[in-house]
C-alpha cells in the first residue's frame, strides 16, 4: 500500500541541513529504491544522500517527527528485498560516507564510515599486510554498513566466521535521531548487555549504521586453490570430510552444480577446465599446506575415486579465473533467466538428508523448473535457485515458488536449519520467519524496535511479519 505524500516543507527542511541532500529525479528514485532481487518495483518518494553522521541524525530526526517511512541503502547488493523501497518512502543511501581512516598496525583495526566499498577496505588495509576477511562475490560494490547490517557472510566463513566477529565498535543512529557510539575499539568491554550485536545482522529496522571499527588480520600467506570434478552431493560432502582432515587450513569450501556451470558459460563462456562435464563441482582454497604435504593428499583422492577430475591452479591468474567459476553464478543466473533465489542454512550434519528430502519434493510437486545449486557447503549454507522456465508467465512462476518456499521451508524447520543462511529477512522472507523463530523471540525483537525506533519509521515492512490485526 503506499504512503501518503511527504508533508508540505518536508524536503525543504531536508534541503536546509545540507547542500544537494536531497534528489526526486526518476532515475534515481528506480535505481537506488531497489536492490539485486526482481521482484518488487521501486517507488520512494524521496533520495536523500548525507555526508556525515550528524545530517543523518538530523534527516532521522526530522522522518522521526513528520512520521516519514526511511529506507535505509547501501550497496544493494541484498537478495532479499531488505533495501527495496516500494511504498513511498525515503531513501537513505549512505553511499557519500566513504572514509577510511588508517590503519592501526598494532591494534590491527581501521575506523570507515558505513558507505566504503567492501574492496576498496581490502585494498586499503592490504598495503599494511592485512585484511578485513568479509569476502564475497559483490565485494567491488557492497558497502561495508550493509554488510554489517546483514551480518554479511561470504566464502571465508569457514576460515573466519561471520562479519560480527569482525566489527569491534559502531556509530548508529536510532529511529529517534539519536546518536549512539558503542564500544569504540575495545576488545573487551564486559559492562553489560552489548548493544553493538543488537545492530548487527538488523537489517536496518533498529537503527542507521555510520560508521565501523572493524577488526583485521594478516593476509594469508601460502595459498593453493584447486577445482574438483565429482559425480554427486554425497561426493561432495565426502570430499569436504577429507578436506577437514587435510594437511592444510581450509579458507573456502565452494560447491556448485553443473546446472549452474551451464549458465555460467553461456552468459561469460567460462567452463570448467575439464574435458568431460560433472554433476557437481568442488572450490577449494587451502593455506600453509605443509611442505611435500599436497601430492600425497591429491594422490590418496585419485586413487580411491573420491574425485573425477581435478586441478591445481599454477599462479595468481589462474586462481582468479577458478574463483570466477564460482562467484560469476548468481549473476549469470540473473542474466540468463529469472532465478527464485533462496539460502538456507542446515547443521552440516544434515546436509545430506535434507538434500535427499528436497530432491524427493521437487521431484515429487515442482517438476519442470531447472534447480541451480551452489553454496559454501563448510559452513552448511545452501544457495537454492529454481530457473523460471521460458515459456512460464512471471506471475504464475512467483505464485508456484512461493508455494514451493512454503514447503522447502518446513523441511528446513524439520532439519533444524534456518530459512536465511546470510542474505537476511527483508521482505522477501520475513512471512515466513517463523519456520526459524519462535513466537518469543519474535515478540523480544517487536519490543527491541519499539524501543529504538518508537514510531517504526526505519525499513518499515521489513523482517518482522505484521500482527494480525495491525
Amino acid at each position: 500500500m503506499a504512503l501518503p505524500p511527504l508533508p508540505s516543507g518536508f524536503r525543504q527542511a531536508l534541503d536546509a541541513l545540507e547542500p544537494a541532500l536531497s534528489s526526486d529525479d526518476a532515475q534515481d528514485l528506480a535505481t537506488y529504491g531497489k536492490d539485486w532481487t526482481r521482484v518488487f518495483t521501486p517507488n520512494p518518494a524521496l533520495l536523500v544522500r548525507p555526508r556525515s553522521t550528524a545530517t543523518v541524525s538530523k534527516v532521522v530526526a526530522l522522518c522521526h517527527d513528520a512520521k516519514v517511512p526511511v529506507v535505509p541503502s547501501g550497496g544493494r547488493t541484498g537478495l532479499a528485498g531488505g533495501a527495496v523501497a516500494a511504498n513511498g518512502e525515503v531513501v537513505l543511501s549512505l553511499e557519500r560516507l566513504r572514509a577510511m581512516g588508517p590503519v592501526d598496525p598494532l591494534a590491527l583495526t581501521v575506523r570507515v564510515e558505513a558507505g566504503a566499498i567492501t574492496e576498496q577496505v581490502h585494498a586499503h588495509c592490504a598495503a599494511a599486510g592485512l585484511f578485513w576477511p568479509v569476502d564475497f562475490a559483490s565485494k567491488g560494490s557492497s558497502q561495508v554498513g550493509g554488510n554489517i547490517a546483514t551480518n554479511a557472510g561470504g566464502v571465508r566463513v569457514i576460515r573466519y566466521g561471520l562479519t560480527r566477529h569482525w566489527v569491534l565498535g559502531l556509530t548508529v543512529v536510532t529511529g529517534t535521531g539519536q546518536v549512539l557510539e558503542l564500544n569504540g575499539a575495545l576488545e573487551k568491554n564486559n559492562t553489560g548487555v552489548d548493544l553493538r550485536q543488537l545492530f548487527i545482522g538488523s537489517e536496518g529496522i533498529l537503527g542507521v549504521i555510520t560508521e565501523a571499527t572493524l577488526k583485521l588480520t594478516r593476509l594469508p600467506r601460502a595459498v593453493s586453490v584447486f577445482l574438483f570434478a565429482v559425480d554427486s552431493l554425497d561426493a561432495v560432502l565426502a570430499l569436504f570430510e577429507r578436506a577437514r582432515r587435510g594437511p592444510f587450513t581450509i579458507m573456502a569450501f565452494e560447491f556448485f552444480t553443473q546446472a549452474c556451470a551451464q549458465r555460467l558459460e553461456r552468459h561469460r563462456s567460462v567452463r570448467p577446465p575439464f574435458d568431460a562435464p560433472s554433476s557437481h563441482y568442488v572450490l577449494l582454497e587451502v593455506e600453509d599446506p605443509l611442505p611435500g604435504s599436497l601430492d600425497g593428499w591429491l594422490s590418496g583422492l585419485f586413487d580411491e575415486g573420491a574425485v573425477q577430475d581435478g586441478v591445481l591452479a599454477q599462479d595468481e591468474g589462474q586462481a582468479r579465473t577458478l574463483w570466477t567459476l564460482r562467484e560469476g553464478i548468481s549473476e549469470s543466473l540473473s542474466a540468463t533467466g529469472l532465478p527464485h533465489k533462496n539460502d538456507i542454512a542446515l547443521p552440516i550434519a544434515g546436509l545430506r538428508a535434507f538434500c535427499a528430502a528436497l530432491e524427493a519434493l521437487l521431484d515429487a510437486e515442482y517438476q519442470g523448473f531447472e534447480l541451480c545449486l551452489f553454496g559454501h557447503i563448510g559452513d552448511g549454507n545452501l544457495h537454492v535457485n529454481v530457473m523460471k522456465p521460458d515459456g512460464m508467465d512471471k506471475g504464475a512462476f512467483l505464485a508456484r515458488t512461493h508455494a514451493l518456499d512454503d514447503d522447502m521451508f518446513r523441511l528446513v524447520q524439520r532439519h533444524q536449519g534456518s530459512i536465511s543462511a546470510e542474505h537476511g529477512l527483508g521482505l522477501l522472507k520475513k512471512d515466513f520467519v517463523h519456520y526459524s523463530r519462535t513466537k518469543e523471540e519474535l515478540a523480544v525483537m517487536r519490543a527491541l524496535k519499539a524501543a529504538l525506533d518508537p514510531r517504526g519509521i526505519l525499513n518499515p515492512g521489513k523482517v518482522l511479519p505484521q500482527l494480525a490485526g495491525t
